[in-house]
């Protein structure tokens, strides 16, 4: 037998004896909507830099690897690659990341990122969370800025949030409720439609197409665009099977990452054509006065102290924006 063909037949022994790199699991959080979802254009750009670069990976829509917590569990012990998840989660095991969603703290979406990257919160944030299990890839917008949207009652002024009652996704916001004014109770988001129906909650807080993708118009009337903060989750990733990768599939999954950032903040650069189709489907968009906008800014202002994060994280995003 000749040299190349004993190196040849040893070379396949040898690609069959190494385990193939197991497929990467991506678990979605909200319906494959490209024109409308942030999440699932980041999810999505981000699988297909992998696949087009050698490493495989598959989506799975929505909580069909679990919830929330069912899925930051199977993040930290390494069976679930990449996550799209609630930043609450992620913030019981660093709660710096809170400061990413104080509302009218950052004066546009491009101060956030520029606190994330070059003020160094998502290395401070990957610093508690790594030890944990779980590496946060990147703050991801859902959509455009939050507003307020409500059943029956048109919120024009600050004032009209007296008494209105809100769907609240956790104490954050109904603190933040309370200091508007008005009243928060704590809805599991399965449940929202049933709660707005039936008049236990009379509104929530959301990105402008939240309605349009979750099936909502029909009972929402109004949506005031109070620009209040990114509504943000997190591309989460298990750190045992980062840390397994060699480093040219780290780079591709950085440079999958930078293109998935990309194309999520370019989405939610524009939100003219959301807003036309709100009012399309009957919702009538109200604009804030720039003198009703600050008095839900000031409004806000006891919610940083209040916000539960570790000493020294408030100062440190403060830094991280110039303040």
């Amino acid at each position: 037998m000749k040299l190349r063909d004993i190196l040849a037949g040893t070379a396949v022994s040898l690609a069959l004896a190494l385990p193939a790199m197991a497929e990467v699991k991506i678990a979605l959080d909200s319906p494959p909507d490209l024109e409308k979802s942030g999440t699932y254009v980041w999810a999505h750009t981000f699988g297909q830099h992998l696949n087009e670069n050698g490493i495989e990976a598959r989506e799975y829509e929505r909580n069909a690897l679990g919830e929330e917590a069912e899925r930051l569990d199977q993040v930290s012990q390494g069976l679930l690659e990449v996550s799209m998840s609630d930043a609450k989660s992620a913030g019981t095991l660093d709660a710096t990341i809170f400061g990413a969603m104080m509302p009218y703290f950052f004066d546009d979406m491009a101060q956030l990122d520029m606190a994330l990257a070059e003020g160094g919160m998502l290395e401070r944030i990957n610093e508690g969370t790594t030890p944990k299990g779980v590496r946060v890839l990147d703050i991801v917008y859902t959509g455009t800025p939050s507003g307020i949207f409500t059943t029956e009652v048109p919120i024009r002024t600050f004032d009209d949030m007296k008494g209105v009652r809100m769907r609240a996704l956790d104490e954050v916001q109904i603190t933040t409720f309370e200091n508007w004014g008005s009243k928060g109770t704590i809805v599991s988001w399965s449940e929202v439609p049933n709660a707005l129906q039936t008049g236990v909650a009379g509104g929530y807080i959301n990105p402008a197409f939240v309605p349009l993708t979750y099936g909502h118009t029909a009972f929402i009337k109004y949506f005031t665009n109070a620009q209040m903060s990114a509504s943000v989750r997190v591309a989460i990733a298990s750190e045992d099977w980062y840390q397994g990768l060699s480093d040219e599939e780290k780079q591709i999954v950085q440079d999958a990452v930078d293109k998935a950032h990309a194309a999520n903040r370019e989405l939610v650069s524009d939100d003219s054509a959301v807003l036309k189709e709100l009012e399309e489907a009957g919702i009538e968009v109200i604009e804030l006065s720039p003198e009703e906008r600050e008095k839900f800014r000031a409004a806000s202002q006891p919610i940083y102290l209040a916000t539960d994060m570790p000493e020294g994280a408030l100062e440190a995003w403060n830094a991280a924006v110039g303040r």
